[in-house]
């Protein structure tokens, strides 16, 4: 029921809540020698998910290493402008996803009551 009920957008809620870990871990490991920086392609995640893959299948597939515009001598891939910025647009994203879905259950909840 609720495939129907929310559409794609369960899954991208689920997908967006997987690569802000994944991003936070970048954050996290941006002085770690030799971390590689990861991302989660979304599109290519959530058309994983519409085909009928659960999402951590979905999300494994679809997690991509980010190639660094200028290479540290480390061997760390982290650029923290890059990692800021993907996370806070991907955060702007869950939050939409998220109050669409509020505004959902809240209209279903309505009805349910007969208002």
């Amino acid at each position: 029921m609720s495939e129907g009920l929310f559409g794609i957008h369960g899954a991208a809620l689920e997908i967006r809540s997987q690569r802000m870990g994944l991003l936070g871990s970048n954050i996290a490991n941006a002085a770690t020698p030799g971390y590689k920086a990861r991302d989660i392609d979304f599109g290519a995640a959530l058309q994983a998910r519409v085909r009928g893959a659960d999402s951590d299948d979905a999300a494994t597939t679809a997690t991509r290493y980010r190639i660094p515009v200028m290479s540290s001598l480390d061997g760390n891939t982290v650029e923290m402008g890059v990692e800021q910025t993907a996370f806070a647009e991907n955060a702007v994203a869950y939050t939409a996803t998220l109050n669409f879905l509020r505004g959902r259950i809240e209209t279903v909840t309505r009805a349910i009551r007969g208002e």
